[in-house]
């Protein structure tokens, strides 16, 4: 495995996250296809032992029993000081708005729950889920600032936000003196590229680590056609981002295949090595124990030039689709994807 520093922070990551959305308990949030606590155990596990030492999970999987499994794991098979675990926060729901709750209080409120789930102390990067268009950025980012100071996050980062709305926090962050965003989650992969229009060039200048989701595209991009997977089968959300682009990408994944085959290795140690040219660590999810060693293993490929335009050539621009399709203001009060569940 390979290391980086985040950004930055002072802190150092393997050049693979481990994503955990795919652990926590079925049907008890959004998803149908999750796996239980023993093989979520197993999986991040062998993780670690690859050198896997970033993990990275959220309140709105599974209603936190993703973040309970992964708080329990961790603190059964690793020291706490040598590893970095990220989690993130959803914006205050209408009825917190009604109430009158404020921004300062929600976060603080969502943080002590992840807190409590992931049996931690404090947490390496706390992060911003979703923009809040109901709340003003101010409150959002002092708020933050004040989980920061407290010691309950070492660092803050962001997830599904456009490149201004990043580049404005950190202007605000930095003019009043409060803890700037060192990371963004975006959705980003070999056959979703549109953060190369703005945010990647942002983020290359102001040293902000790119730690996109999606790495796999839901699994498309480690499947040759025909193949399927209870995820693929199952998974309405990805579905939802891919299913109308499947016939463009469709030539992108074949070279994938293609690729993989005349190296003699899986097609998800390709997609995830042509990611790894990009961005500082893909978040990268898991729920078998060969999909730890796929990811674990892109992480030594290198992609001739060569190869890096043949998987890039087929591009077409894409439409923003799933949390990025309801960054609007006028969205703001539509149910979203992502809720904290029960």
């Amino acid at each position: 495995m390979q290391y980086t520093k985040l950004g930055n922070a002072d802190l150092t990551v393997s050049r693979i996250c481990m994503g955990c959305m795919g652990f926590g308990e079925a049907g008890n949030g959004q998803h149908s296809w999750t796996i239980d606590e023993e093989h979520t155990r197993e999986i991040i596990k062998s993780g670690l032992e690859t050198g896997i030492n970033f993990y990275d999970t959220a309140i709105g999987y599974q209603s936190g029993t993703s973040e309970q499994y992964l708080g329990r794991a961790l603190k059964d098979f690793a020291k706490r000081e040598d590893v970095v675990v990220a989690t993130k926060f959803l914006p205050r729901t209408l009825e917190e708005i009604e109430a009158g709750v404020s921004a300062q209080a929600h976060i603080e409120k969502m943080i002590n729950k992840s807190l409590e789930n992931l049996g931690m102390d404090y947490i390496d990067l706390y992060i911003y889920h979703m923009w809040d268009y109901a709340t003003p950025l101010y409150d959002i980012m002092e708020g933050l600032n004040n989980v920061v100071k407290a010691g309950k996050a070492r660092y803050i980062g962001i997830s599904n936000c456009y490149a201004y709305q990043l580049a404005k926090a950190n202007a605000l962050a930095e003019r009043e003196g409060f803890a700037k965003f060192v990371s963004i989650q975006g959705h980003y992969n070999l056959i979703f590229r549109e953060e190369e229009r703005e945010m990647e060039k942002l983020c290359r200048e102001d040293n902000i680590a790119m730690t996109p989701y999606s790495a796999l595209a839901g699994g498309r991009l480690s499947k040759k056609p025909g193949e399927t997977s209870k995820r693929l089968e199952e998974d309405s959300y990805a579905k939802l981002k891919y299913d109308g682009t499947a016939k463009e990408d469709g030539e992108i994944i074949a070279r994938v295949a293609e690729l993989a085959q005349k190296r003699g290795v899986s097609m998800t140690e390709i997609a995830l090595a042509w990611l790894l040219t990009r961005v500082t660590a893909p978040v990268v999810g898991a729920t078998k124990l060969s999909h730890v060693e796929g990811m674990a293993k892109a992480a030594q490929i290198c992609l001739t030039k060569e190869e890096r335009d043949y998987l890039e050539e087929p591009y077409v621009p894409h439409r923003l689709v799933g949390v990025m399709a309801q960054n609007t203001a006028e969205q703001a009060k539509e149910k979203h994807v992502w809720s904290t569940g029960n």
